[in-house]
């Protein structure tokens, strides 16, 4: 008996590519300013950086957090140095140092309970490795990485946009995004993460286009879309 034939693969198309002129208009029909934030914003200028190691670049979160970017740069810098650089950053050498030589690096305390607390879940598994994380749904991850001290759901948000370009990412606790949505819509406050979240289901299957856009709204005066309420 033949055996029978595999049903194809299908990959998921991810930013920047999903954004296509179609996507655009089916999100504009969805949600009319949508049009006059893409037309002033411009361009969807996305870009993703590289994802080669789930634990480098959640190791890279971590020191990042509440740091200035060149300040953290350096830290994370010195913290390659004594682990090992690209393929050689791995959680084993970082288990194999000694605290003292990673706080000379400049870890706080508390970055340094995170940081090797993330290496020994990337060891026992609980941080899945590279080609189990591509083909993992968004809420998996979350469940998974979230596990990790120091690890929030926020931090695994920018690694599902801007790490592995999932297109339907909607980080309702960022600044930036509500600060975005308020600007867009002319509003006196921000808008609480409930009703962020509740509006933004008309985006779908693009909301990480959207917050990409909104971000750029945040640095805009409010009433450059619309006219502040109640005005």
């Amino acid at each position: 008996m033949r055996p029978m034939p595999r049903a194809p693969v299908s990959t998921p198309v991810l930013l920047p590519d999903a954004f296509t002129p179609a996507a655009r208009r089916a999100l504009v029909r969805a949600d009319p300013i949508l049009g006059t934030l893409f037309k002033t914003i411009g361009p969807f200028r996305f870009e993703r950086s590289p994802l080669h190691s789930p634990f480098e670049a959640l190791a890279h979160s971590i020191v990042y957090q509440q740091l200035h970017g060149r300040a953290a740069a350096t830290i994370f810098g010195r913290v390659c140095e004594r682990v090992g650089q690209g393929k050689g950053f791995t959680p084993q050498k970082l288990l194999a140092l000694p605290d003292a030589t990673l706080r000379e690096a400049g870890l706080s305390a508390n970055k340094l309970l995170a940081i090797q607390d993330l290496a020994r879940k990337t060891v026992d598994g609980t941080v899945p490795p590279l080609a189990r994380v591509r083909r993992m749904s968004d809420a998996d991850l979350i469940e998974h990485l979230t596990q990790v001290r120091g690890i929030g759901q926020w931090t695994v948000e920018m690694l599902l946009i801007f790490r592995l370009g999932r297109p339907d990412i909607l980080p309702v606790d960022d600044y930036g995004v509500r600060k975005g949505f308020m600007v867009l819509h002319g509003l006196k406050e921000q808008p609480k993460p409930k009703a962020l979240l509740a509006y933004g289901e008309r985006w779908r299957p693009y909301r990480s286009v959207v917050s990409w856009y909104l971000w750029r709204a945040a640095d805009k005066p409010v009433g450059t879309f619309a006219p502040p309420e109640g005005s």
